[in-house]
Formats: C-alpha cells, structure tokens, sequence
C-alpha cells in the first residue's frame, strides 16, 4: 500500500512543474506586426531597425491595444522621471501583455508611466546618478577597478534596449530632460589599448566582466580583438561577456559572424584555460523564449562555460516569491540560463517605486530556498556604495525604524587606498522611505526639507 506523499504540489507555498507553455508568442496579434514573415522576425538587423524609440512608434505597433490615456502617461514620464530614453526592440515588446499593458510586468519596467512613479517619494533623499561610484573607481577611462581580483570593463556606452532602473544612468544612452549623459572621451581603440595595458601591468587581475552598455552593441570584430587580447593576458583567468541582448535581442546572437568569433573565442579559452561565459538579465518569466534558449544552446555548444542571468529585484515585476520561483525555473527548464543574482535595484533617481528594502529581500532570499537545486538558486545581493556586491543578509546592523542598513568590506577600491578606516568602518544602505514606519518616513520629511532649504540658501536672492 502506498504512503500517502505530504510534499504533495497542492500543498505547496509555490506549485511545481510550470504550468506555462514555453511557445514563442505570436507577434502577429499585435497590428504593427501582422505582416512580419518568420525569417524577419529572426534577423537581427531587422529587429533593430524597427525597435520602437518614441510613443508614436508605440503606437504603430499595439495600435488600440495602447490607449491613449495610457501613451500620455509614457509621454509625461519621459519629460519628468525617466532616466533612459526609450528603445525596445519587437522581441522584448512581444513579451508584453497587450491587453493588461498597464498592469504588465515588462511593461512597467521597461515603459514607466506616471502612475507607477511614487507619488510622495519618486526618489529617495540620499539617490545619486552613479550610485555605485564605479566612475571614480576607473582605472584608466571605462575600466572600473572596485574589487582587489576583478574589473569592469565598460566597452561602449549603448545597448539594444533602455531599461527604465538602468544602473549606469550616468553613462549608458542618449541623454533625456532629467539626465545629460556623460561621454567618454576616448574613441574605442586608443580606450581598449589602455586597459588591456593596465591589466598587463596588475598581475593581481584575474577576472574580467566584458561590458558596457551591452557587448551586443560593440562591432563584432572589435568584441572578439579585445577579448581575445584578455586571454593573451597570462592572469586573466575568467571572462565575462554581459549582454542583456541574449533575452532581448537573441537574434545577434545566432548571426553566422557572431556565431563564428565566439566559437574562436571559446576555442581560444579552451586552449588558455580561461573560463568563458555569457550573463544575461532576465527579469520576468515571460520573457524567457524559445529563441532565447536557441541563441543560449548555441552559446553551451560553442564550449561557453555557462550562461548565467543576473537580474534585479523589481515591485511588480518578480519581486514575490511565485515571480521570482516563476522565473528561475523558467530560466533553469526552458532557457538552459543558469539563475544567478537577483540584485536589489540600486539607488539611482527616479526608481523608488522599483526597490525592495532589505528586510523585503532577506524574505525573498528565505521564500525561495529549498525549491531550486542549491547550484541554481540565486544570491539576493545588495551592491552598497563603496563596499560592493554583499549577500542581504550580511548586514553589520540594521535600523529598520529609519531604513537604514550597515555593511562592512574586507578590502581596499582605490578611493580609500590610504583611508586606515576603510576596513572598519560602517558603510550605508537606505531602505524606500515609503516602507517605513511613520517615525521613520518622518525622519526622512525632514531632511528633505532641511536639504531644500539649504539650497535656496545657497541659490541667493
């Protein structure tokens, strides 16, 4: 007689298997797309001349399934809150739900609207454009050298698409009402030379995030020079390429000339003992399609080590534990993509309404455990200014009243090289005002006012 299975899926917080179909959806429901062929669908080149880049382009393509009411509110974001421009191209936009487009999960993060902005706190008090400080951490313009191993190497400053949390504000895209983008001032060839010759010179690097941007926006040829020239480097012992276009754009991906030099560069890893990967960010389930998982298949058999996916935690996008469960195994059954990070959205302006407070991401990272294997479930990370990447629950103390979190480090960027309390002192995270208590949501009011009021101080008559 059989025992009666108490894991039984009913039971269960969340339900396992997925019941979602993995198809990729008919872009020919949507009027822009009717007449598009299966073979245009597939080119690149065609999905990036008919990425929409303003409302009326929008509006070309959703036709009545965007209403009016709803392309004021876009319109209106970008004159007052948006950081990014807009650019998506047809594959992102045929993961949207056309007919609850408000209520979209990539909707809202891909085209914020007015309504979704706080209203009382569109930004928190402490935001700053490059929250991270990696422009100061460069070692040589575009290489930003924060951790003791590992560098960023930010290649080019645009991507196939503009996500509205977008971390490198500062930099990356053209620039809108609220925000004149830096610009590098270097032209790419005399940049990729100086930082290949900063590497050759610091033995202590040994891992290098290729990105920019995006790498699927760099020219080929120059992609596969530069990262190339990383494996000649006899310390350079890890790659990775980061490219949110593998889910938004796969198309690049399954070029014959893209397909081509990665599979030289894959060889050449191999033959160096350099491990070569590709992370991408995913951050809805339903975003995860059939030709994500081709253009990944491609990449794991060209001898790719992994593809992983670093995502960030987003209010109505995946920030519960079904959205988040939803969409790692979305990525782990169907996309053959590795769940990697969740990362808390980090304060940048304008993205209050998207963070999670540290106490919502220590549940989360709770709420998920046991489900996924344990090499598959990804680390809820905060990145905090001045220290980097740390695990939430890594706090050195919390302040839940005021909203403020503290961190230690254990090394040494080259902003605090002589600082003899780098090592010791406490570094803070801050929470969303809106979710906190009134004593503390108060704290915050009045410092807002205190800052306002210096400023008009400092503006004179």
């Amino acid at each position: 007689m059989a025992r009666p299975v108490k894991a039984d899926p009913a039971r269960q917080p969340f339900s396992y298997p997925l019941k979602r179909a993995f198809v990729e959806p008919d872009w020919t429901r949507l009027p822009g797309y009717k007449k598009v062929t299966k073979a245009e669908w597939e080119s690149a080149l065609w999905q990036r001349q008919h990425s929409v880049k303003n409302v009326k382009e929008l509006k070309d393509v959703l036709g009545p399934f965007l209403s009016d009411e709803l392309a004021a509110e876009i319109v209106e974001d970008q004159k007052r809150f948006a950081t990014m421009s807009l650019l998506i191209p047809p594959q992102m936009l045929n993961t949207l739900n056309e007919r609850d487009l408000r209520g979209d999960p990539v909707r809202h993060y891909m085209l914020p609207i007015v309504g979704d902005r706080h209203k009382e706190w569109p930004n928190h008090p402490r935001a700053s454009r490059d929250s991270l400080h990696e422009s100061e951490m460069w070692a040589v313009e575009g290489l930003t050298h924060r951790y003791p191993t590992k560098v960023l190497a930010e290649m080019i400053a645009t991507c196939p698409q503009y996500c509205g949390h977008c971390t490198r504000m500062d930099l990356v895209g053209n620039s809108v009402p609220q925000v004149a983008k830096h610009k590098f001032s270097l032209q790419p060839k005399p940049r990729y030379e100086a930082m290949l010759e900063y590497l050759r010179k610091t033995p202590s690097v040994r891992d290098v995030v290729v990105s920019g941007g995006d790498v699927a926006n760099v020219p080929i040829a120059q992609l596969e020079a530069f990262v190339s020239a990383l494996m000649d480097l006899p310390n350079i012992r890890d790659i990775r390429l980061a490219s949110k276009a593998l889910q938004a754009l796969p198309q690049h991906f399954l070029q014959d000339d893209v397909l081509a030099a990665m599979e030289r560069l894959a060889r050449k890893a191999r033959s160096r003992g350099v491990d070569l990967a590709l992370h991408t960010h995913a951050n809805h389930a339903n975003q995860v399609t059939p030709l994500v998982a081709k253009a990944t298949r491609k990449l794991l058999e060209l001898g790719f080590r992994d593809v992983r996916n670093q995502g960030v935690l987003l209010r109505g996008v995946n920030a519960t534990a079904k959205d988040l469960l939803e969409l790692c195994f979305s990525l782990l059954d169907f996309g053959k993509i590795m769940p990697y990070y969740f990362y808390v959205c980090d304060m940048i302006p304008n993205s209050e309404h998207w963070r999670t407070s540290i106490a919502e991401a220590q549940q989360l990272q709770h709420d998920i455990m046991g489900y996924l294997p344990g090499f598959a479930t990804p680390r809820i990370t905060c990145d905090v200014p001045l220290v980097g990447k740390r695990w939430v629950h890594q706090t050195a103390g919390y302040d839940r009243i005021n909203g403020i979190s503290y961190w230690t480090k254990n090394y040494r960027t080259g902003i605090e090289a002589d600082d003899p309390e780098a090592l010791t002192r406490r570094y803070e995270y801050y929470d969303p005002v809106y979710t906190l208590p009134p004593e503390g949501q108060e704290r915050w009011r009045r410092e807002r006012a205190a800052a306002k009021t210096a400023a008009a101080y400092d503006a004179g008559p």
